[in-house]
């Protein structure tokens, strides 16, 4: 059974920036951009989009639901690998132009290429920054092992 529920009005800034009405504002494309972060540990796990039904479906399931910009449908994380998140907390900013998802992740990771979080390179900050190039281009660390397969998930 659907539960049945509005986003609240956009039109009055003070309400949108101050209030207690959820109002998120979509983009011109329909989006919105979705950060799902560790509820326990703080680590920023992924970043991705919502369109008014992945952010609806969200509500109602308590498990995260995204857009898949790619495939131009909507994505129910973990679906396929069983690497779901659970909703713990949703916050949006100021301005309500994005959401912030606070997540128990289940499984071992939530990245398609096997790691514990999308952000498993780092860009190196030095302090001659030339040792970070080579051939005109910046070279990424990795900071993070592979927590699975994904040949064996996916």
């Amino acid at each position: 059974m659907s539960m049945q529920f509005a986003f609240g009005n956009r039109e009055d800034k003070d309400k949108v920036e101050k209030g207690s009405d959820f109002t998120p504002k979509f983009g011109e494309d329909g989006l919105i951009p979705a950060v799902a972060q560790d509820s326990s540990t703080g680590e920023i796990l992924m970043v991705a989009y919502m369109n008014d039904e992945a952010l609806r479906q969200t509500i109602e399931k308590q498990e995260a639901v995204y857009y898949s910009r790619s495939r131009n449908t909507l994505w129910h994380k973990g679906a396929t690998s069983g690497h779901i998140q659970k909703i713990i907390e949703i916050r949006t900013d100021c301005d309500q132009d994005v959401v912030l998802l606070k997540v128990k992740q289940i499984g071992p990771g939530c990245c398609h290429v096997g790691y514990g979080s999308c952000f498993y390179r780092e860009v190196p900050i030095e302090d001659e920054p030339s040792k970070m190039i080579q051939n005109n281009i910046v070279q990424l660390n990795h900071c993070a092992e592979q927590t699975y397969d994904p040949k064996e998930v996916y």
